[in-house]
């Protein structure tokens, strides 16, 4: 028979769960819809941006302060949670509000829950765009999770980004550990695993879980029910290839100089190596120009062999109507 948990031993037991639930709440918090993160439109400048304490463009204090935890701008009196009593009032713009969050840079409501929790549970903490790397304070836009590999954007790259982030970084879609065919991916790693490989020692899959990745521990997907694209990679003559299945070095300088993409730099044709139709039309010249000497000379040899010489008149000599005496 095991032992009977008493009261005390209950209470622990369902203080960890709340702790975990809590945990894994905070992770799933959809940062888009969370009231430190919602849209704000600046009431002097009338430019729209993320909710702030203080208007990000011009610097102007809002007349109705939005809290960053609950999302109210107006204090009912429902309860006696207030910081500071109000009895009987209705209390709105800045004598609703107790802090601004370092993290958000948004007013936090004088409500005693809010001003303990929301600290600690702000969604928008650390928080820094995966590609231009600027934070809350950098930007004036709101802040966005992408769908696929989850890391944070702001409102200038999301659309860019996420375009662009089904893109492996190996050539194939084999398991990076092995050459079999990776069925599982990972989107923060753009990795394939395969069933095998998927598996890890440090990132324990739960039941009726997908599998983590056993590089960052972030959940994999089904690489076949995903629009997953291998890199592609194009080096010299295999840059620009002909209709009829030929490739040069020439298409491939003309490319580069035109502004095309290629491995190596761009060298102009005149200088580096010229033109092949140039040359062809150089060396027909001078052929015709040897051919042509060549030939004045010949007329020149027979002439001097045979000056001397005197036909008398002839009918090239211009007298048609020469008669033999």
């Amino acid at each position: 028979m095991p032992k009977k948990k008493t009261g005390a031993r209950k209470k622990v037991e369902s203080r960890k769960v709340r702790e975990k639930l809590s945990r894994a709440a905070k992770d799933n918090v959809d940062v888009a819809k969370h009231p430190c993160n919602t849209s704000m439109e600046c009431d002097k400048c009338q430019r729209r941006q993320k909710n702030r304490a203080f208007c990000y463009f011009c610097n102007s204090l809002q007349k109705l302060p939005i809290c960053a935890q609950c999302g109210k701008t107006k204090c009912m009196l429902k309860s006696s949670d207030c910081v500071v009593k109000h009895p009987g009032v209705y209390s709105t713009g800045l004598a609703m509000v107790g802090a601004i969050c370092d993290f958000c840079e948004a007013w936090v409501c004088h409500g005693r829950k809010c001003l303990s929790t929301h600290a600690c549970s702000c969604p928008l903490a650390d928080v820094e765009c995966i590609e231009c790397e600027r934070g809350v304070w950098e930007h004036g836009g709101r802040i966005f999770r992408c769908s696929f590999c989850n890391n944070f954007l702001c409102e200038d790259d999301q659309f860019e980004h996420q375009a662009s982030c089904q893109v492996l970084d190996s050539e194939t879609y084999k398991c990076i550990s092995c050459n079999r065919l990776g069925q599982h991916s990972c989107l923060r790693c753009k990795a394939c695993y395969c069933n095998d490989h998927v598996r890890s020692k440090v990132f324990k899959q739960e039941k009726g879980k997908v599998p983590p990745c056993p590089k960052c521990g972030h959940e994999t997907q089904e690489t076949k029910d995903l629009s997953m694209s291998t890199r592609a990679l194009k080096f010299g003559r295999q840059n620009d290839v002909d209709d009829g299945g030929a490739s040069g070095y020439d298409d491939y300088w003309k490319n580069l100089a035109s502004g095309g993409t290629g491995s190596c730099p761009v060298v102009d044709d005149d200088e580096e190596y010229g033109d092949d139709e140039e040359y062809d039309e150089e060396e027909d010249e001078d052929e015709e120009a040897n051919e042509k000497s060549e030939k004045d000379d010949e007329d020149k040899g027979y002439r001097d062999t045979f000056g001397h010489l005197n036909l008398g008149r002839t009918y090239a000599s211009g007298y048609a109507d020469y008669e033999e005496s």
